[in-house]
């Protein structure tokens, strides 16, 4: 895997660090008393959006494997629909993840749609909702990142 390709996983990586400690200072009171944080504060909204950049970054990465670069503006949806165009249309994803699982078939269109999911809702919980209210969603986020993540990881190993 190319060096800027690892870069970004290891970013992606560090994004879902960094949501599952902010979801443990949200719920864990001997940490907020630790932390100094007040026990009504909580960070689900960062939860969400620390997700789904660990989503954003694995993408990046995956599409760095096939020499492909997203600029701004609108860095996302072009991130998004190169994704699409170049792992989940061509049906790269699919026959790349069969090969990893053998029998497991994980089909693309569910990895796109995690991310189209989580691009969402940053936007929806980021800005439009208060934090004490994110809690479900935020855990929903943390887990779809992992799956995604995983998933890349995999696949952009074995890609040259």
């Amino acid at each position: 895997m190319d060096s800027m390709a690892s870069l970004f996983i290891r970013r992606a990586e560090t994004e879902i660090v960094m949501a599952e400690k902010l979801k443990e200072m949200s719920e864990d009171i001997k940490v907020k008393e630790f932390m100094q944080i007040p026990q009504e504060m909580t960070f689900y909204s960062a939860v969400i959006s620390h997700s789904y950049y660990s989503i954003f970054y694995s993408a990046k990465a995956i599409l760095l494997t096939k020499g492909i670069k997203t600029y701004s503006p609108d860095i996302h949806k072009k991130t998004l629909d190169a994704f699409q165009h170049h792992f989940v249309d061509t049906g790269i994803l699919d026959v790349k993840l069969w090969e990893i699982y053998k029998k497991l078939v994980v089909r693309a269109d569910e990895l796109l749609g995690i991310f189209k999911e989580e691009k969402r809702k940053r936007g929806d919980f980021t800005y439009n909702t208060i934090p004490q209210a994110n809690q479900e969603p935020a855990e929903n986020s943390v887990k779809n990142a992992k799956i995604f993540l995983s998933n890349i990881k995999k696949v952009a190993e074995t890609t040259k």
